[in-house]
Formats: structure tokens, C-alpha cells, sequence
């Protein structure tokens, strides 16, 4: 590599970086991206892609069951191995040379190594046989390293070698006996896969399941696990853990005690700021980095860093922990650096180009468990700790006769989350088979801030399970005329 002057240097070659990158060099400028592991970062081998491969194959099963004569087809039980084979595809082998591909045609540099900040707009890379070089840029670094898995200070938990996210997805050999630490959306996604995979799941959570949703949605997945055989503990914590020939053996605050073959950790996330170089621009490694509205890192204060060439996108600013909305920022972000680049003025009104107002408003997540979960926005909760004075309407999924078509004896439920001032959606959370597909309409909602007297207008095709919000809508109708 001869070239060591870019005008944008991002540091992670995941899916934010790659769209910080991609957006740049659109922009006109020119880019490098440094990354130690495989482009493509932690969504295209250990977290959105494979694991929701290991989780399809079993939710079509489901789907087949729940109908009468497509039932009587499925006539065996998963294959295992046929399930990791097709997630080894969607995890490209844990090859990259497809993404590195892929940045050679958009006409973005790749620089192999470890990069840490050494300098004003200065970025040293050790690269795999311990030489560096020095790579500077002309406006802008970025850092997008993106965040592992937490493992907690539990009392003999690092002995027993446990699972993280990492090795879940990537796993060779479906354990008989799996162990989850954590009631999130990785434990209770994992749970799920790895129950109808074969394994006997043991799930400890010290809250309830989901805590991030809505609660009548943690109460169908919790109901549903239980109905697949995982063996719940709730509302308690894990004290020890310990592994002897008879396999891992957890300690419960409550007295209980759980085995297993194998424990996963499932217990949040941990910024990749550790070895960055942080501490050159005044900064603490291992934190969080904090961001202002143009994601240009800042100090407690809120005082730009490094002068304001400094930035930070995805999961390691903690706006919003999910690939899309790193990537949505991703993108505002490199075209806010090409406009700034050309002595523009950037637009960050609310919905601005340059905004990333959806982390706030419309952040968007679907649960894949079974039944998925689908929310975007506010919940309830927090739109009522925020101050705000809300409608709540809900409605009984199954009741729709497109769900009742999809599935017999469909389970869900619907729920908006109205500002009753504006009258306007605000937040809309959904669980049951298959609500993935319902999300975007909720989205388009909130983003547009659409008062729901148009949206009344926006007629649903009869039968599809879309016509839950005809019913929503007609429950919430009689307060319309209430709204100033």
C-alpha cells in the first residue's frame, strides 16, 4: 500500500463503517477502512445473519404445524446439520473476500490491522505481521468498532469457558444441555433456536424476559418458551459457576442449581473502545463515547473532541444498539462529512438529511423469537417517564381474520402508542407469528408523524393480517374528535 492520505480514515469494518465509507466516496472524497477481523463485522458472521439462519428453518416448521393438512406433511424433526450447513452459507464460511469485493468496486481502501489513534487526524495500524504504518486523514476519523458481548464478574464463571453471542452463532455440535445467562433478545433468540434444535434449555434471567418491550410481549414469549420445554428461572441471578466432567454447574441466588453442557452469556454489551488510542484525544479507553447530534465525539462537557475531526457511529456510541439504525447512521453520517468537506451548511432539523432523529423517535427492532416480536418508537412506559400525554389502544391479533387464516389458533396482541395532543402514532409494538412484515407500515407512521384521522385512509387489503390496523384505528376513532 502506497497510499497512506485519505480524506475520511474509519476505524471497524462492519456494516457502519462500510456505509460511512460507501456514502463518503459518493460524496466525493476519498476513504479507508482499517479492520482487524473480517469486513463485514459482527452482523455478517456472529449476529443478524446466522443466527437468524439457525432460527428460520424452525420457524417454518411452526408455520407448517399450525395448519391442518401442511402439518400432516411435516413428518420429522429438524436436521440439525442441515440447519448449521444453510448458516454457514449466510455467515459466507467466515470468509470476507465477498465484502472485500465489494469495497474494492465502490472504490473504498482497505488497510488490514489494528488501528489506534496516535495523532490529530492520525490513525497507526499494526498490521498482522506486527509492522505498522501510519494512515492519516484530511477531515475526518471515524470510529466504528462497533461492541461485544458482557460477560459478568460472576464467581467462577470465566473458568468454565463460556459461550458468548460469538460462539452461539458459529457453533459446530448442538450441545444436549444448554445453559443461558440472560433474558434479553439474544437469550431469549437463542433460547428459542436452540430448543427446537435439540437441546434441553435452561434459561436464568434476573428480570423478565424482554425487558426492552413492552410487557403483555415478554408475557407471550415467556408463555410460548415454556410451552417448548425451556426451563425458566425468572427474576433470579446467577451466583457461581463451575465445570467438572459432568459438565457446567450454575448456582442460583434462589437456591436452585442448573447443569449443563454448555453456558451462554447473554448479559449485554461492552464498547470495542479498549485499545483505540483514546486516550490521546483526552478520552477514557474502554468507554462509551458520546456523541453530539452530528455524532462528532464529545467530552463530558459536551465539547467537541479533537477539535471536531473526531466521530463515532454504530453500537459504540450507544444511541441505539441494533445494525440498522448504525448503518442509518452510518449513512447521515458520511454525507454530512462530504458536505462539511465542501464548506456546506448540514441540515439537522428533525428528519434533516443529516439527522439521525429516528434514533430518538422511530427506532426500529424485531425480536425473532417465537412469536416474533415487532416494535418500533416509544412504549407505553417510556412515552409516559418522557412526559407525554398518550392513548393506549390494544388489540387482540387473533381476532383478525387475515391471522386467522395464517395460522390456527393464532396468539398475538397490537398496541399503539398515540400522542393525544398531536394525534399522531408514536409507538406500536406487535407480537405473534409473523409480525416482522407489519413493522414498516408503523414506521412510515411515525417517521411521517401521519395523523391518524389520514391514516384512516390508508385501507388495508382484506384478508391479511395488515388489517389490525383498521381495528386499531376503529377503537382509537371515538377520541379523534377530542384531539384541538
Amino acid at each position: 500500500m502506497t497510499e497512506t492520505l485519505f480524506d475520511v480514515v474509519i476505524i471497524g469494518g462492519g456494516p457502519v463503517g462500510e456505509n460511512v465509507a460507501d456514502r463518503v466516496v459518493q460524496g466525493g472524497l476519498t476513504a479507508a477502512i482499517v479492520e482487524h477481523e473480517l469486513v463485514g463485522g459482527e452482523c455478517s458472521y456472529w449476529a443478524c445473519m446466522p443466527t437468524k439462519a439457525l432460527l428460520r428453518d424452525a420457524a417454518a416448521v411452526r408455520a407448517a404445524r399450525a395448519l391442518p393438512a401442511a402439518g400432516q406433511t411435516v413428518t420429522s424433526e429438524l436436521d440439525p446439520a442441515a440447519v448449521l450447513a444453510r448458516r454457514d452459507r449466510f455467515a459466507a464460511n467466515w470468509s470476507d473476500a465477498g465484502q472485500v469485493e465489494w469495497l474494492n468496486h465502490a472504490g473504498i481502501n482497505l488497510v488490514r490491522g489494528h488501528g489506534r489513534i496516535t495523532g490529530t487526524r492520525t490513525v497507526t495500524v499494526t498490521q498482522t505481521d506486527g509492522t505498522t504504518i501510519t494512515v492519516q486523514a484530511r477531515h475526518a476519523v471515524v470510529i466504528a468498532t462497533g461492541s461485544s458481548a458482557h460477560v459478568p464478574p460472576i464467581r467462577g464463571l470465566a473458568d468454565v469457558a463460556p459461550w458468548t453471542s460469538r460462539e452461539a452463532a458459529a457453533v459446530r455440535n448442538i450441545p444436549a444441555r444448554l445453559a443461558i445467562i440472560g433474558g434479553g433478545v439474544v437469550g431469549s433468540e437463542m433460547a428459542t433456536a436452540f430448543s427446537a434444535l435439540g437441546s434441553q434449555v435452561t434459561l436464568v434471567s434476573q428480570s423478565r424476559l424482554l425487558p426492552g418491550v413492552e410487557p403483555f410481549a415478554s408475557e407471550h414469549v415467556t408463555a410460548a418458551l415454556r410451552t417448548a420445554g425451556v426451563s425458566l428461572h425468572v427474576d433470579v441471578e446467577v451466583d457461581e459457576a463451575r465445570r467438572d466432567a459432568d459438565g457446567v454447574h450454575l448456582t442460583l441466588s434462589d437456591g436452585a442449581a442448573v447443569e449443563a453442557d454448555e453456558v451462554l452469556v447473554a448479559t449485554g454489551r461492552t464498547p470495542n473502545t479498549k485499545d483505540l488510542g483514546l486516550d490521546h484525544v483526552g478520552l477514557t479507553p474502554g468507554d462509551w463515547l458520546r456523541v453530539d447530534d452530528t455524532l462528532a465525539v464529545v467530552d463530558d462537557a459536551g465539547d467537541p473532541v479533537g477539535e471536531g475531526w473526531l466521530y463515532a457511529a454504530g453500537d459504540v456510541n450507544k444511541r441505539v444498539l441494533l445494525t440498522h439504525h448504525g448503518k442509518y447512521q452510518g449513512r447521515a453520517l458520511g454525507d454530512a462529512i462530504a458536505v462539511r468537506a465542501r464548506g456546506e451548511e448540514l441540515d439537522l432539523s428533525a428528519w434533516g438529511r443529516h439527522a439521525v432523529t429516528a434514533d430518538e423517535r422511530a427506532a426500529t427492532q424485531v425480536i425473532f423469537t417465537d412469536p416474533e416480536v415487532a416494535a418500533v418508537g416509544l412504549s407505553a412506559e417510556a412515552a409516559a417517564a418522557a412526559g407525554k400525554n398518550i392513548r393506549i389502544v390494544d388489540y387482540d391479533l387473533g381476532a383478525v381474520s387475515g391471522a386467522a387464516l395464517h395460522a390456527d389458533d393464532y396468539r398475538g396482541q397490537a398496541r399503539m402508542v398515540v400522542d393525544a395532543e398531536r394525534n399522531i402514532l408514536i409507538g406500536f409494538t406487535a407480537v405473534g407469528p409473523d409480525v416482522a412484515e407489519l413493522l414498516h407500515a408503523a414506521t412510515i407512521a411515525i417517521a411521517g408523524e401521519v395523523p391518524l384521522d389520514r391514516l384512516w385512509h390508508a385501507v388495508p387489503a382484506y384478508p391479511t393480517i395488515s388489517e389490525i390496523w383498521l381495528r386499531l384505528l376503529e377503537t382509537d376513532r371515538p377520541h379523534w374528535d377530542l384531539v384541538p
